[in-house]
């Protein structure tokens, strides 16, 4: 198919069409004066013949669950996907377009989920994206091992880019996807030799290609604007079944500028006005003319819109006649926190570590509700994460529900973020609480997307012990409390624990972190104390008194220290309530009124937790005081740590008196 332009020369539909992408991209970054020209230009190519010969997708029922998942890892380039998205025929009109990176508008500057409709996952720091297409691999695995072929039978794309490939997030992931043989995983790998501050020779001279067959991976290289050549490793890719495929697509960053293709000048800023104008002459485009789109693009990527129409039609009439439908129902179906066999903890002053309690009910949750799926970062006998016996997911297991990550917190992080979009899958993984670090980014994006995945993290303070300061966190609570859409639950006793889990299991809008103790602690006797299930609220009151003189905020272990407190300030004469607050993002969920009947006015509070003080202040006021940890930990035996950091009864009976003698 031609087009014929004025001067009686002839262009062909393909060529047609990918100038049309870069003609988007390049007015859209110039009317914004601000953008990434350059990516979008280079791989319009390949992308082009990904979306038009390739992938199975349907506009018109963009949730459609047995569709391709295309994930533009390389986000700055963000144009590229909002561009095949208009074309394609998904509701993204070209006045969004014409609004890129402009406030309210469909097209922010990276693609973000939940959004803008056809944007998988939000791609915005490099090398998430890469992962979280691993995490998206190993849910279609399952789910075909578990429904069959007729039911599930789709892969993964992505465009990745120099930059993701640098990133370790990336190295991680791409070394498990090798390792677990993720045949349905198709990456195509922009390698223009460009980054923002120049040449990838100062500073990534690597062997990318042999890098990433040594991971496993099956690897082409192509001329990235030669569509045959692109297509026929594409094609090669989908019949590799039990390897991970990338394809090195050589590329020209801002193919087509006549000063700035190959420079890293086209990469993060417009290309100017009369560059823009220049390019458009050289393509053969009217340079007056902007945001310009042929009805023949239209009509050539849109033709085959009736064809995906009908095939997410066939797939839904084949899921109404599958014997496992009522299965897929119910696997897909909310939790029903209430139908599982919840353990139920005897009070105990010898009492049980958190961690040992979370590996009960996430057991007992696990029974209920099989898509259940996660894992740790090589600390699974530690973090009470492993599933009954610990069948391990792999390509001759694709059905198991044990995900062993290896050392790779980062990865993981990110896998999780790709199993829950993905959907079918309720991920949870698992870290000492210290390397929450390493995972942040991933934690933060899950916050950002609304993503159910559950974290459980253990060895929570000092009390860890004799490893020492490496290992014990003291400033992660507050940071984890800063991710908006995080909740962070920090229970007293085992009985909490459960309870943290119901919460977590069902919240389907965001993230949960349950944080837990290596030590024991005791279980609370419920019959004196007020019932766990008041940790769904935040905080509630645990110990009352008759007109309290003081409030004691503990959490998590800090609560016994709260209890004996308590008693230590009764024989004084002192009256003081008890709050359990395992988690400030619930409690400030709640109304004011209940607030202020857990904490009243004008009663000084004190707080009492073995982290970071900082931040504390927004529930003690003025009038109150925290005790807690403000400096590094130290190697020394558990019981020796609470005592040299001030973690007592007696300390705690000295502040309270210090507060109240104000």
């Amino acid at each position: 198919m031609s087009n014929t332009k004025g001067s009686g020369e002839t262009v062909s539909i393909e060529r047609l069409t990918v100038n049309t992408i870069k003609g988007l991209a390049m007015d859209a970054v110039q009317a914004a004066n601000s953008g990434h020209p350059g990516m979008p230009m280079g791989m319009a190519d390949a992308a082009y013949v990904l979306w038009h010969r390739f992938l199975k997708h349907d506009p018109g029922d963009p949730g459609w669950p047995d569709r391709d998942r295309f994930i533009l890892s390389a986000g700055h380039g963000s144009m590229l996907l909002y561009a095949l998205l208009h074309l394609t025929g998904y509701d993204l009109p070209l006045s969004e377009i014409k609004q890129f990176r402009q406030w309210g508008s469909r097209t922010p500057g990276h693609p973000e989920y939940g959004h803008t409709v056809g944007v998988e996952t939000t791609t915005g720091p490099l090398g998430q994206g890469f992962a979280n297409g691993v995490g998206m691999a190993i849910a279609e695995r399952r789910l075909r091992a578990r429904f069959g072929a007729d039911v599930c039978d789709h892969r993964i794309f992505a465009i990745v880019s120099d930059g993701d490939l640098m990133e370790g997030v990336a190295c991680e992931a791409a070394s498990l996807a090798g390792h677990l043989g993720l045949g349905r995983l198709v990456y195509l790998y922009d390698d223009n030799a460009i980054t923002i501050d120049g040449a990838t020779g100062l500073s990534f001279t690597e062997d990318r290609a042999a890098r990433f067959a040594a991971c496993g991976w099956h690897v082409q290289q192509v001329d990235g604007h030669d569509q045959d050549a692109v297509a026929a490793a594409i094609q090669a890719a989908i019949e590799v079944t039990d390897k991970p495929s990338l394809i090195c697509c050589r590329t020209r960053i801002g193919h087509g500028s006549p000063n700035k293709e190959g420079s890293e000048k086209s990469h993060g800023a417009p290309l100017g006005v009369d560059e823009v104008r220049l390019t458009k002459e050289r393509l053969g485009m009217d340079p007056d003319a902007q945001f310009v789109v042929p009805q023949v693009v239209l009509d050539h990527l849109r033709a085959g819109n009736r064809g995906r129409a009908q095939a997410s039609a066939a797939w839904r009439a084949r899921l109404s006649e599958s014997p496992r439908r009522k299965e897929w129902a119910s696997w897909h179906a909310p939790v029903d926190v209430d139908a599982v066999a919840w353990p139920d903890f005897a009070p105990s002053e010898k009492g049980l570590a958190t961690r040992k309690a979370s590996h009960k009910a996430l057991n007992a949750a696990a029974a209920a509700v099989p898509r259940l799926i996660g894992g740790s970062a090589d600390l699974a006998g530690s973090n009470g994460s492993q599933i009954g016996g610990g069948r391990a997911y792999s390509a001759t297991d694709p059905d198991a529900e044990n995900l062993y990550f290896g050392v790779r917190e980062h990865a993981m992080g990110a896998i999780c973020n790709g199993l829950a979009l993905h959907g079918g899958m309720l991920p949870f993984c698992a870290t000492f609480l210290v390397f929450h670090d390493y995972m942040r980014p991933a934690v933060r994006l899950a916050g950002l997307m609304g993503q159910q995945v559950i974290y459980i993290y253990t060895h929570d303070s000092i009390y860890l012990g004799e490893d020492g300061p490496t290992h014990q966190p003291v400033e992660h609570l507050m940071a984890m409390r800063l991710i908006p859409e995080l909740v962070t639950l920090r229970p007293a006793d085992a009985n909490e624990t459960v309870e943290a889990w119901k919460v977590a299991l069902a919240r389907e809008d965001g993230p949960t972190a349950i944080v837990l103790t290596r030590q024991n602690l005791p279980i609370l006797d419920r019959a004196v104390f007020a019932p766990a299930a008041g940790l769904a609220n935040g905080a509630y009151v645990l110990a009352d008194v008759d007109a309290p003189q003081v409030v004691l905020i503990g959490t998590g272990s800090e609560v016994t220290l709260a209890l004996q407190a308590q008693a230590a300030l009764a024989q004084r004469g002192v009256a003081a309530r008890v709050v359990s607050m395992p988690s400030w993002a619930l409690f400030e969920a709640q109304s004011a009124a209940y607030r202020a009947e857990v904490l009243p006015a004008g009663v000084p509070r004190v707080s009492i937790e073995a982290g970071r003080t900082l931040g504390w202040q927004r529930w003690v006021g003025d009038t109150g005081a925290s005790v807690g940890v403000d400096r590094f930990g130290a190697s020394a035996p558990a019981e020796v740590l609470g005592e040299k950091y001030g973690l007592t009864v007696d300390h705690v009976v000295e502040v309270v008196e210090g507060v109240l003698a104000r």
